[in-house]
């Protein structure tokens, strides 16, 4: 497996006939031709899911499954997390480290009993799995899953149109998953997401991806979504996206994830450290004085849009941190983002100012998520 050169043609997720009938806008993104917009447009995407439900095409990202007894053992070697105690049926957020200490990627795993299922990113799937084999391939099996696509169906009717099709898919809470049929096609469905809504993330295998998804697109509560807005739904949410809010050069301490990290890997916990980085980032979350930046929501006063990279100063016109993802809330209507500041200036109510076009615009620091969740937690 090896990532498209600039020169390869892009690779196509199973549905992208299916794009390009729904009259979808394409645009490359991690190596895939992608759907960014449908005819609808952006602002009408997010509303809709924010509204009723969603269908979002995320094929682009890793499947894979870790297999043998000593899977959960190996796998906890190479995240901050609690991998080992994890039940059967229960999905968990995951951070993928280097031996410094910055994220190589997040992720999601589950543990199906007979195995444990991971999802990460598209961008970061080829290098996470060479990772993966090299570190831990010599104690369990890893099995990529590229046969396998992956759609999420998110908003507040996701489980009232979902269970229509798979009765009894509605008693899965938020962060469980099971294995599910429809049409004698085996699924693997969790009740997770990326936009702050309830929904689910559906694994099935390419060949019935395109019928699956008509059925979903037939039910009247369902519309296509893009990238796009698949962007401005998790900037709600306060949701990091790879490559902008969290990467190889940046700790959990300092993108505010501590909450990602068990207790029983941190400094007096049962399996304390035993993860690449630890030297840094345990002392990080013990003494959270000496951190350097830290990532933190921002709201505008003003109605100007704060997009990446900008600069972000304080009263004084000094450097103090940068805007890593930034838009205009379609929900709150005011300009959000996230950035990295220095510490001393990371308490909500802090004002600070972002440059835009050499201008400064006054932003407050905020609480995330900026719009509340709607996660089904029984």
């Amino acid at each position: 497996m090896s990532a498209p050169s600039p020169a390869s043609p892009l690779l196509t997720t199973p549905l992208n006939a299916l794009h390009l009938e729904l009259g979808a806008r394409m645009v490359p993104f991690a190596g895939y031709s992608m759907p960014v917009q449908y005819p609808a447009g952006l602002m009408a995407e997010h509303n809709h899911t924010r509204s009723a439900a969603g269908l979002f095409d995320v094929s682009h990202m890793g499947q894979l499954r870790l297999v043998g007894t000593d899977a959960a053992a190996a796998f906890e070697t190479l995240m901050p997390v609690d991998v080992i105690g994890l039940g059967v049926g229960r999905q968990r957020y995951g951070l993928l480290l280097n031996d410094e200490g910055g994220i190589i990627d997040d992720l999601m795993f589950v543990n199906r009993g007979k195995d444990i299922f991971v999802i990460v990113n598209g961008a970061c799937k080829v290098g996470d799995i060479a990772h993966i084999i090299e570190r831990i391939g010599h104690r369990c099996q890893v099995i990529p899953m590229p046969e396998r696509g992956l759609l999420a169906l998110q908003g507040p009717k996701a489980a009232a149109v979902l269970s229509r099709l798979i009765p009894g898919v509605e008693k899965l809470v938020f962060m469980t998953g099971g294995e599910f049929q429809w049409n004698s096609a085996d699924l693997f469905i969790t009740r997770s997401g990326y936009t702050g809504e309830d929904g689910f993330e559906i694994s099935v295998h390419e060949s019935r991806a395109e019928e699956f998804a008509r059925a979903l697109l037939a039910q009247e509560e369902v519309q296509p979504v893009g990238l796009g807005a698949r962007n401005s739904l998790r900037l709600e949410a306060g949701l990091c996206l790879y490559g902008n809010d969290i990467d190889a050069t940046t700790t959990p301490p300092q993108a505010a994830l501590n909450w990602a990290i068990q207790k029983v890997r941190r400094t007096g916990g049962e399996r304390s450290g035993g993860f690449p980085g630890a030297q840094e980032i345990l002392p990080q979350i013990d003494n959270p004085e000496t951190l350097t930046r830290k990532r933190v929501g921002l709201i505008a006063r003003e109605r100007i849009p704060v997009r990446e990279p900008a600069v972000l100063e304080n009263m004084d016109g000094q450097h103090i941190g940068q805007i890593t993802s930034g838009l205009l809330s379609p929900t709150l209507n005011q300009p959000i983002a996230l950035g990295y500041v220095q510490p001393d200036y990371a308490k909500p109510g802090t004002e600070i100012f972002a440059i835009v076009r050499g201008k400064p615009v006054p932003m407050v620091v905020s609480a995330t998520p900026f719009v509340p969740t709607n996660y089904y937690r029984g």
